[in-house]
């Protein structure tokens, strides 16, 4: 055989067993790839299950549960007080009523006034929401007495009660620009800067809602 040809033929040789040999590496290291790729899902799901009984994590759920509970029946109990609505009450009511809640938000108004009409609709929508807070309104006409001690001159006038003490106000639509058309955040926001309304658990009570029926429909 001529010497040329032989030393072509081994070469050849030589050059398929190298591409075989990267052939083989190469699916190697695919299946590797795979491999390493599938394995984080499995490891996912491991952990998973193992979280699911972790007594440590059961703790802090039945701790959440517990919490949470507990500011539904806080919340019940307002509502009992008057709380979650925007109710009218008397002269006779009105010593009660500051006194019997820790926050309370008096409108005192008179029936013919369109800016305390105004006042009503977004004090309204308001109450259902911070139901930590008393909402109440009363007949400047019918209450001279707490009219004359509040030194109360302005109508539309809200009175901010804390522990039964007066300790703000809003007289007329000074603190809204006095308009006429003032969004219900706007109130919202006065409000809760001056730390009178309370949301009492309401995202909570949500959440425990949500739960307590997510728990009910898997029984």
């Amino acid at each position: 055989m001529d010497p040329d040809s032989v030393k072509s033929t081994l070469s050849n040789l030589a050059f398929g067993n190298v591409i075989a040999a990267a052939a083989r590496d190469l699916q190697k290291e695919m299946v590797a790839k795979d491999k390493a790729q599938a394995a984080p899902a499995s490891h996912d799901e491991v952990d998973l299950d193992e979280l699911l009984d972790d007594p440590e994590l059961e703790k802090l759920h039945a701790e959440r549960i517990a919490a949470l509970k507990k500011e539904v029946e806080k919340r019940e109990v307002l509502k009992r007080q008057g709380h979650g609505e925007y109710r009218e009450i008397t002269e006779g009511d009105f010593l009660g009523e500051v006194t019997g809640s820790e926050k309370v938000i008096c409108h005192f108004y008179h029936r013919e006034f369109y800016r305390c009409k105004i006042m009503d609709k977004h004090l309204k929508a308001l109450a259902p929401v911070y139901v930590g807070t008393k909402f109440v309104k009363l007949d400047a006409e019918n209450a001279p007495f707490f009219v004359a001690k509040l030194a109360i001159k302005t109508l539309p006038c809200v009175i901010l009660f804390k522990k039964g003490i007066a300790v703000d106000r809003l007289v007329g639509f000074q603190d809204l620009r006095s308009k006429d058309d003032f969004p219900t955040r706007a109130l919202e926001n006065i409000l809760k800067t001056k730390d009178v309304a309370n949301f009492c658990g309401q995202r909570m009570y949500i959440e425990y809602s949500v739960i307590v029926s997510f728990k009910c429909s898997k029984i």
